[in-house]
């Protein structure tokens, strides 16, 4: 109940709720602002993340696709014709006996002489 004035209790009475019910209602619309930037906050970090997942999506199929078409591109009839001249070469033969000696040479004992 407010002070006796001049003026009528009951206007003083609802003025003085009034300026209360203002005081008890700040701190629930600063939390309620709060929560509204940080839900806005956070919808935008989501859409920034859709973003750069399709840019990413977009880079990589690029990327496949000029892969593919380099692949496409070789000549394969040199590369048929090189594989041809290398399995008709001495080279595969060589390099066995190669390998032939170099395991015939580690299970053997080396001497030291001099």
């Amino acid at each position: 109940m407010a002070l006796p004035t001049s003026v009528n209790s009951q206007i003083t009475d609802a003025v003085t709720q009034a300026n209360v019910k203002v005081l008890a209602d700040a701190p629930a619309i600063a939390i309620g602002n709060l929560y509204q930037m940080i839900s806005s906050s956070l919808g935008f970090s989501a859409q920034n993340a859709v973003m750069a997942q399709q840019q990413s999506n977009i880079i990589h199929q690029a990327s496949t696709t000029q892969g593919v078409n380099l692949i496409y591109a070789v000549d394969t009839a040199a590369v048929a014709d090189a594989t041809e001249k290398i399995s008709r070469s001495d080279i595969p033969a060589d390099l066995t006996n190669i390998l032939g000696v170099i395991k015939s040479l580690g299970e053997q004992p080396t001497r030291i002489t001099g």
